[in-house]
């Protein structure tokens, strides 16, 4: 079944105000979960600030675990607990929840990365200040790593965005959803053509406007 270009734009417009919901609150829910597991990855790693080799095992175990289990699969696995959390497993807010958890240690990871690109020497002429690791954390790591965490959170947002369309085929909603159900269930290629358009859309501006804020960052550093 053919729709006509005014049922398509309204169609697109809800699946991706749908899909941009979904990935905006998962990423910020995320972020604020994985940049501190991260940060503590890094802090009490074999060369950090305050070494700690059990937080670090425990740390370094959630993040493998969290990493190494298909979307897919994790999809299925949290049906119970989402639908502990939100009444439902299916629809947008319910889509969040397993969206979050699967972000989660893909932020940690890249934070803990990009915490290691700083230059050591910042953090030891720290220490001969007589900072703590706690000061150290706040006033050197954090400031001088923001470029690369806002680079991790834009990681994460385009991650998620694949994430949503794939949680969509399993009545998640957003453009996945739809290219699942107006577009392959109906035999409607332009359905599919129009939700892959739009995501890509939405890939490059999320990745243009991260890079333009990394850019103000920067210069603010200098």
């Amino acid at each position: 079944m053919k729709y006509t270009w005014d049922v398509y734009f309204s169609k697109i417009l809800q699946a991706t105000g749908e899909t941009l919901y979904m990935v905006v609150v998962a990423t910020l829910v995320a972020c604020l979960i994985g940049i501190p597991i991260g940060i503590v990855v890094y802090v009490t790693s074999k060369n950090g600030i305050k070494r700690n080799g059990f937080v670090n095992i425990v740390c370094e175990f959630i993040v493998n675990i969290g990493r190494s289990i298909p979307f897919i699969i994790l999809l299925i696995l949290l049906l119970p607990f989402t639908r502990w959390i939100v009444g439902t497993t299916l629809g947008t807010s319910a889509a969040i929840v397993p969206l979050t958890i699967a972000a989660i240690p893909f932020s940690a990871r890249v934070t803990d990365s990009s915490l290691r690109e700083l230059d050591w020497g910042l953090i030891e002429a720290s220490r001969s200040m007589g900072a703590n690791w706690r000061q150290i954390v706040t006033k050197v790591l954090v400031p001088e790593g923001l470029p690369g965490l806002i680079r991790g959170i834009c990681l994460t947002f385009i991650n998620l965005v694949g994430y949503s369309a794939m949680a969509g085929t399993v009545g998640g909603g957003g453009l996945g959803n739809l290219a699942y159900q107006d577009g392959f269930i109906n035999y409607d290629f332009t359905m599919i053509l129009l939700c892959v358009v739009v995501l890509i859309v939405i890939v490059q501006l999320a990745q243009l406007l991260f890079n333009l804020l990394v850019k103000v960052i920067d210069k603010k550093n200098i």
